[in-house]
């Protein structure tokens, strides 16, 4: 499905096109999925397994709040160029009217980010590595914008290339902003 998504967008995949990816008839994919929204929202599981545990293993990864800031920016990067059609799908769902059950879930999911990255931000403000005055609600809005950003960007020039390259760039900014320096 991801990749599906990745290739024309999670609009223009149709239950034809998953069967015919998976060499399965439609019928055998309504045999697993009552509808076309229980695909989607397994889907969507499988972001919130793979992205929250790729945050969460990051923010683990060390005991000092930047370096968690970091491995978390970049596991979140690495994410995005492995998974291409997941922010597609992402930006899709968010995007659409009324409130569906997959869209319920990717809140949900950004939501659980979006914790533990006010996590790590609190830490890092409780240990003066970060301006005193810092905003954690701030913070954390502006590290999801920066790596959704980036994906963006590089959607719009028709793939993800360049999002490797820009995204240690794009962190240092970060990091002077969140660092209470003034230019």
């Amino acid at each position: 499905m991801l990749d599906l998504a990745a290739e024309s967008g999670p609009a223009d995949v149709t239950t034809a096109r998953i069967a015919a990816a998976m060499h399965l008839t439609q019928g055998a994919v309504f045999r697993h999925f009552p509808t076309k929204e229980a695909i989607w929202l397994a889907v969507a599981d499988w972001i919130e397994e793979n992205l929250l545990g790729a945050i969460e293993e990051a923010s683990l990864s060390s005991s000092e709040p930047i370096a968690q800031l970091r491995a978390m920016f970049r596991a979140h990067i690495d994410f995005a160029l492995a998974h291409p059609g997941a922010p597609r799908l992402i930006f899709h769902e968010l995007q659409q009217p009324g409130d569906s059950a997959v869209k319920r879930r990717i809140r949900a999911l950004l939501g659980s980010y979006r914790g533990t990255l006010l996590q790590v931000l609190k830490c890092a403000r409780e240990r003066e590595v970060v301006g005193r005055e810092l905003n954690a609600e701030h913070a954390a809005t502006l590290f999801v914008g920066a790596i959704q950003g980036l994906v963006m960007q590089s959607m719009l020039a028709g793939g993800m290339r360049g999002v490797e390259e820009s995204a240690e760039g794009v962190f240092e900014v970060y990091l002077s902003g969140i660092a209470g320096r003034r230019a």
